[in-house]
């Protein structure tokens, strides 16, 4: 379980790294705090955090199950593939919030992957008697 925790650990640096870009941004164009709203490049940066921010409520949990109940090599993979996800929407989002579909799909199948497989896991586990 220890890449399980890497990974979730690289995913809230990159959490981390997006908010520090969100302050950034406020600061160069102008939004003064506790306003979200203001100039709509901030607010590209202010909703991919915030939506990375969302994400995370499903991601963590789901890395946790599957690793646990399925493979934790596997979940550290899919969990690679949720932070690469989130580059690329960061990068798509910024540039023009309409494409950032590519984005969002490799972020939320490995969720979903991991979500589906960490249930599945557990159900089997529980009426098998593990």
């Amino acid at each position: 379980m220890n890449i399980v925790h890497a990974v979730i650990a690289l995913a809230l640096v990159q959490f981390f790294v997006f908010a520090a870009l969100v302050g950034r941004a406020r600061v160069k164009y102008g939004v003064k705090a506790p306003a979200v709203t203001g100039d709509p490049i901030f607010e590209r940066y202010y909703r991919v955090h915030y939506n990375t921010m969302e994400q995370l409520v499903t991601f963590i949990p789901g890395m946790l199950l599957f690793g646990f109940y399925i493979n934790a090599v596997a979940a550290a993979a899919l969990g690679l593939f949720f932070i690469i996800g989130r580059i690329v929407y960061f990068r798509a989002y910024i540039a023009d919030p309409a494409k950032r579909g590519a984005g969002f799909g490799l972020s939320m199948l490995p969720i979903m992957i991991l979500l589906l497989g960490g249930l599945g896991g557990a159900v089997w586990s529980a009426i098998s008697g593990g």
